[in-house]
């Protein structure tokens, strides 16, 4: 597989850049915790039949957990090749990457040996060093893998990442993409002015993981100054966690708002959907308790669909927080044109098959 991004299929590298919808992919337990290989197969084919351009494999969704107890390069594996026997069609395949230097350098040559694209590569285990010390080891990461940067923001484990890191990351060469998904308006600024000052942007994609703002995030331009120039960036795909449930609305949502602003027209009832959306993400990312049911949230809407089982994480104390069912039950029923229930129950028995 490609080492470079320069040796990337020609029909992935467009996608890429052109911008798609990536779901970040769960992980599918049984009752005893232990990976049900079954209902994992049935997610993948699920995301991939509901049009997604991608898959992103062994992030946060995934549960960094699967590190642990030796599932990274099982689940790895089994997407990669559930994939490639599902779909003829390019699809953007990145694996998760974490750890030291070391680890995340080990995780990447698993993810190429099973015919992934790229890297998405958090930076959570660095907490601590210096911005020198951050950009030396993305560097020694991008020597064997195309890099997409993480902005995992701090309060499920990431790390403050000035401007200043985000310039010195875009110019590394074998960086293809930036995932932004600190939460946070000020940060994601930080990273856009951080590729501008790069002079990368027409190198490095930028995707939103801010799952708090997906709608706005993916029309609006972002004007930044740089000397005498202005420079305008957009954010062209998303790498969500949200979009791991109601994929195929979220798909269709996508190409509304990628039509819109490639013709430079957004209407209101467009703009409307932001609020919308974001209401839907409060309920399954459990915001009222800081977003400590994030990934069972995402379990839970995937249960009632029949996709998953229950909505058991390797922690057993990870599970939905008070009252979280009851506003799932309020958004599902509030904005059930956004969901894509209908899609699921007529193709679920092949999918599980």
């Amino acid at each position: 597989m490609p080492t470079h991004r320069t040796e990337l299929p020609a029909g992935v590298l467009a996608l890429l850049q052109r911008g798609t919808v990536i779901p970040a992919h769960p992980l599918a337990l049984d009752a005893e915790r232990r990976l049900d290989r079954r209902r994992q197969r049935a997610l993948t084919r699920y995301y991939i039949d509901a049009g997604a351009g991608g898959l992103a494999v062994g992030v946060h969704s995934t549960q960094f957990a699967i590190r642990e107890i030796g599932l990274y390069e099982p689940v790895l594996e089994l997407a990669a090749r559930t994939a490639r026997e599902w779909s003829d069609r390019p699809l953007v395949m990145i694996a998760g990457l974490a750890g030291r230097t070391a680890q995340a350098q080990a995780e990447a040559r698993i993810a190429l040996a099973h015919g992934y694209h790229a890297g998405m590569l958090s930076l959570a285990a660095m907490k601590g060093a210096s911005v020198d010390e951050l950009v030396a080891h993305c560097a020694a990461v991008a020597e064997i893998v195309p890099l997409v940067g993480f902005y995992l923001q701090t309060a499920v484990g990431g790390i403050a990442l000035p401007a200043e890191f985000w310039r010195r990351f875009a110019a590394i060469d074998n960086v293809v993409a930036i995932k932004m998904a600190p939460f946070d308006r000020y940060r994601t600024l930080d990273v856009v002015r951080g590729v501008a000052a790069a002079r990368a942007e027409d190198r490095v994609t930028l995707y939103t993981g801010n799952d708090d703002h997906i709608v706005l995030d993916l029309l609006q331009p972002f004007v930044v100054k740089r000397g005498d120039e202005t420079v305008t960036l957009r954010i062209r795909g998303g790498l969500l966690g949200h979009w791991s449930v109601w994929t195929q609305g979220a798909v269709r949502l996508f190409q509304r708002l990628q039509a819109a602003a490639d013709a430079g027209r957004v209407e209101a009832d467009l703009l409307a959907l932001d609020s919308r959306v974001t209401d839907c993400n409060a309920a399954f990312f459990d915001v009222a308790n800081g977003f400590a049911g994030c990934i069972p949230g995402c379990h839970e809407v995937l249960r009632r669909q029949g996709l998953l089982e229950g909505i058991w994480c390797l922690d057993p104390a990870e599970t939905l927080s008070p009252g979280q069912a009851a506003l799932i039950d309020r958004v599902c029923r509030e904005h059930a044109d956004l969901a894509d229930d209908d899609f699921v129950r007529a193709h679920l028995a092949r999918w599980l098959d």
